[in-house]
C-alpha cells in the first residue's frame, strides 16, 4: 500500500507544508483508485481465471463423459459391425436356402404338373377301364341270365331224370320188392301227398301199401340219379316225420343211378333197401 506520509515529509523538505499535503494527498487519492482498479481487475482476472478453471475443469468433464461416450459408442459400433457381420452371413445363408427353396419349388411345380398329367392319364385309364367294365357287367349280367335258362333247363331235365327214374321205378318195384323181400304190394305205387295237419301236406315220390304174411306196410321211397349223404339223411328225416302219421310199419326205398361204395354202406346201415336203374 502506498505510504502517504512519507512522501509528504519527503516533498515538505522541498515544497512548502500545503503544496507537500496536497501532492501527497493526490498521490495517495490516485494511488487509492489506480489500486482499487488494480484490485477490481485482479479480482475480475481471478474471478475469470476460476471461471475458466470451472469452465476448463467441466470442459475436461464433458471431455471425460464425451470420451466415455465415445468408447461406448466405439464398442457399439465394433459390435454393430460385428452383428452386421452375421446378419450378411444369415443373409446369404437365406438367400442361399431361398435360392434353394426356388429350385425345390421349381422341381415341386414340375412334378405337379408330372403329376397332374399323370392323374390325367390315369384318369382316361380310369374312364377306359369304367367303361370295360360296364361292358363285363353287361356280358356278366348277360351270362348270369344264360346261367339261370341253363340252370332252369337243367333243374327241367334233372325233374325229367329224377321223374323218369321215378316213373320206371313204379313198375319195377312190385316185382323187385316181392323178390327180395316177399311182400305184395297193394294196388300201385305212385307219387303222393301225406296230410301232416289241416291243410299242410308232405311229398313222398313213391308211395304206396304193401302186405306180407297179413301185417300191412306203407312203402316210402325216392328216386335220385345220384344219391349223396344228405340225400339219404333227408330222406330218413321225412320218413321219421312221417312216423305219427303213417305208423312205424314202413318199408323204405331209394332209387338212383349211381352212388359210392360209402353210401351204399351207409344207406344199408340205415335199414333202407337200394335198387340201382340197371335192376330194372
Amino acid at each position: 500500500m502506498l505510504d502517504t506520509l512519507k512522501i509528504y515529509e519527503n516533498l515538505k523538505e522541498h515544497l512548502d507544508e500545503g503544496a507537500a499535503r496536497a501532492i501527497a494527498q493526490t498521490m495517495g487519492e490516485i494511488y487509492e483508485s489506480e489500486f482499487m482498479k488494480l484490485r477490481v481487475a485482479v479480482e475480475d482476472l481471478m474471478r475469470a481465471h476460476k471461471e475458466l478453471a470451472d469452465a476448463q475443469r467441466r470442459s475436461e468433464e464433458r471431455l471425460a463423459g464425451v470420451e466415455e461416450r465415445l468408447t461406448r459408442l466405439e464398442k457399439t459400433v465394433a459390435q454393430l459391425a460385428e452383428a452386421q457381420a452375421k446378419s450378411e452371413e444369415r443373409l446369404a445363408r437365406l438367400e442361399e436356402t431361398v435360392a434353394q427353396l426356388a429350385e425345390a419349388q421349381r422341381k415341386t411345380e414340375e412334378r405337379l404338373n408330372q403329376l397332374a398329367e399323370a392323374q390325367a392319364r390315369s384318369e382316361e385309364r380310369l374312364t377306359r377301364l369304367e367303361e370295360t367294365q360296364m361292358e363285363m357287367i353287361r356280358q356278366i349280367e348277360k351270362l348270369a341270365r344264360g346261367l339261370r335258362r341253363t340252370r332252369e333247363e337243367v333243374g327241367g331235365l334233372a325233374h325229367t331224370i329224377g321223374y323218369r327214374l321215378e316213373d320206371e321205378s313204379f313198375k319195377a318195384l312190385p316185382a323187385l320188392l316181392k323178390r327180395d323181400l316177399k311182400i305184395e304190394v297193394i294196388g300201385r305205387l305212385k307219387r303222393d301227398y301225406v296230410e301232416v295237419a289241416p291243410g299242410k301236406y308232405v311229398e313222398v315220390n313213391i308211395f304206396g301199401s304193401a302186405r306180407r304174411n297179413g301185417e300191412e306196410f306203407f312203402i316210402l321211397g325216392e328216386a335220385k340219379s345220384q344219391l349223396k349223404k344228405k340225400d339219404v339223411d333227408r330222406f330218413v328225416k321225412k320218413c321219421n316225420m312221417l312216423i305219427p302219421f303213417l305208423g312205424k310199419d314202413q318199408i323204405r326205398v331209394l332209387v338212383t343211378y349211381q352212388t359210392s361204395p360209402q353210401i351204399r354202406r351207409y344207406i344199408d346201415e340205415k335199414g333202407i333197401k337200394l335198387y340201382f336203374s340197371y335192376d330194372f
